[in-house]
C-alpha cells in the first residue's frame, strides 16, 4: 500500500497543500516551524483518526477556520481509493471513501496503515502508563479494526460507571443495583480488550527482541515485553513467553468480575473504577530490569526505535507494508541506529521522512526530496527546483 497523492485544507499551519507522492522514500526538508510534521501528522490521522501530538481535534484546525480536511489517494491491493476526512471540532467528523460517506468515522480504521517514529516516542519508554496503553490500543485497531468498537464502548461504559460511583456512596440501593448492570458491561468488554492486548504483546515480543538486538548491537541486554494488570490472570509484568497459552476473553471477563467484586467497597469510597484494562501497563524490560527508570538515554532511544521497527515487521508479516513515517528522528540517532532504521525504511513500500537538514538522512533514503518553506512545497532534483511547484498554505 502507498499514498499516491495527499491534500490538506485548513490543517494546522496549512491553508492548503497538494503533494503528489510515489513509492519509496520521500524526504520533506525545511527549517523547523515550516509545516513538515503537520503533513506527516495528516497522513497519520487517516490511519488512526487521531494525532500523535495532541489528544483533541481542535488544534488540528488552522486558526480562524472552522474545519480541516485531509484527503489522500492510495493504491491498495491493485485498487485506487480516495479517502477523505473532514475534521469538525465540537461536532461529528465526516469520512468518505471514493466520495461515499461512511456511517461512522471509525469504519475508516484499518484501511490506511502507518507506523510512525517520532521524538515523542521516547514517552513509550520514559512516560506514563497511559502512553503505552494508547500505543497498544492504536496498534490493536490497526491490526484488527473491529476492536475500535470494543475500545470505544469500553471507554463509554467506564465513563458512565465512574459517574455512578461518584454518587453511589450517598445513594440508596437502586444506585448500587444499577452499578451491577454497568459491572456486567465493563467486565464483558474489558475481557475482550484484555485478551486482544495479551495476544498482541505475545506476538510483538519476538519482533521487539530481534529489533533491539539489531539496533543496539552485540553485547546489548535483551529486550522483552511484559503486561502488568489489575487482573492477576492477565499478567504481573514479567516478560511474556510467546509460546505460553493465553487466557481467553470469557476467562478474563470472569476474572475481572471477581476483582471488581473484591474492590467494590474501595471503588465506592473513592468514586472511581479501580480495576480494568484502563489501569494496566505495558512493561518494557531491558535485561534484568524494567527499562523505565533504568535505561540510559541511548538505550531509551534504541528501545523506542526497536518497538516501532517491531510494529512495522508485525504488520508487514500480516499483510501489506504500512506506510512508514519518520518525523525528524535521524538527527537524534547515532550511526548504528541510523543504519538500522535506514535498512528497514529502504525496504518499505513507501516511507515519508521529515528533516531540517537533508544531510541528516542517510544517502540511501534520499529519493524524492521536497523543500518545505514559507507555505510552499517544491519538488527538488539534485537540490535544484523542478518546473512543477506544489502550492501550500
Amino acid at each position: 500500500m502507498y499514498l499516491r497523492h495527499l491534500q490538506v485544507g485548513q490543517f494546522r499551519s496549512w491553508e492548503s497543500a497538494d503533494l503528489a507522492l510515489t513509492p519509496g522514500p520521500t524526504v520533506l526538508v525545511g527549517r523547523n516551524g515550516q509545516g513538515k510534521t503537520n503533513l506527516v501528522e495528516a497522513v497519520g490521522y487517516l490511519a488512526t483518526l487521531g494525532s500523535h501530538r495532541v489528544s483533541a481535534d481542535a488544534p488540528l484546525v488552522r486558526h480562524g477556520a472552522t474545519q480541516a480536511v485531509v484527503r489522500a489517494a492510495l493504491r491498495k491491493d491493485e485498487r485506487e481509493l480516495l479517502v477523505e476526512v473532514e475534521i469538525n471540532p465540537g461536532r461529528a467528523n465526516r469520512v468518505r471513501v471514493n466520495r461515499a460517506p461512511l456511517t461512522r468515522p471509525r469504519e475508516l480504521l484499518g484501511l490506511v496503515k502507518t507506523v510512525l517514529f517520532a521524538p515523542e516516542d521516547l514517552a513509550l519508554v520514559r512516560g506514563d502508563p497511559a502512553e503505552r496503553r494508547r500505543f497498544l490500543d492504536d496498534l490493536l485497531v490497526s491490526r484488527t479494526p473491529r476492536l475500535a468498537g470494543v475500545r470505544s464502548d469500553y471507554d463509554r461504559v467506564l465513563k458512565q460507571r465512574n459517574a455512578l460511583l461518584k454518587t453511589a456512596k450517598l445513594a440508596r440501593g437502586n444506585a448500587l443495583a444499577t452499578l451491577d448492570v454497568w459491572d456486567g458491561h465493563l467486565t464483558e468488554l474489558g475481557g475482550q480488550l484484555l485478551a486482544a492486548r495479551l495476544r498482541l504483546v505475545a506476538d510483538l515480543a519476538p519482533y521487539v527482541a530481534d529489533s533491539y538486538a539489531g539496533v543496539a548491537g552485540p553485547g546489548a541486554d535483551r529486550a522483552a515485553l511484559g503486561y502488568s494488570s489489575t487482573v492477576p490472570l492477565a499478567g504481573d509484568g514479567s516478560p511474556v513467553d510467546p509460546a505460553r497459552a493465553l487466557p481467553g476473553a470469557e476467562e478474563l471477563s470472569a476474572a475481572l468480575r471477581d476483582q471488581v467484586g473484591e474492590r467494590r467497597k474501595d471503588e465506592v469510597d473513592r468514586g472511581i473504577t479501580l480495576v480494568g484494562p484502563h489501569r494496566d501497563d505495558l512493561v518494557l524490560h531491558l535485561g534484568p530490569a524494567p527499562a523505565k527508570g533504568y535505561a540510559s538515554h541511548g538505550e531509551s532511544w534504541s528501545f523506542a526505535l526497536a518497538v516501532k521497527l517491531a510494529c512495522f515487521a508485525l504488520l508487514r508479516a500480516e499483510g501489506d507494508d504500512p506506510v512508514l513515517l519518520l518525523d525528524d528522528v535521524f538527527a537524534e540517532l547515532d550511526a548504528g541506529r541510523r543504519s538500522a532504521l535506514a535498512e528497514v525504511a529502504g525496504s518499505a513500500e513507501q516511507t515519508l521522512i521529515t528533516a531540517a537538514v537533508a544531510e541528516d538522512v542517510p544517502a540511501a533514503l534520499r529519493g524524492t526530496r521536497v523543500q518545505v518553506a514559507a507555505g510552499t512545497l517544491t519538488v527538488l532534483t539534485d537540490d535544484v527546483p523542478v518546473d512543477q511547484e506544489v502550492h501550500g498554505g
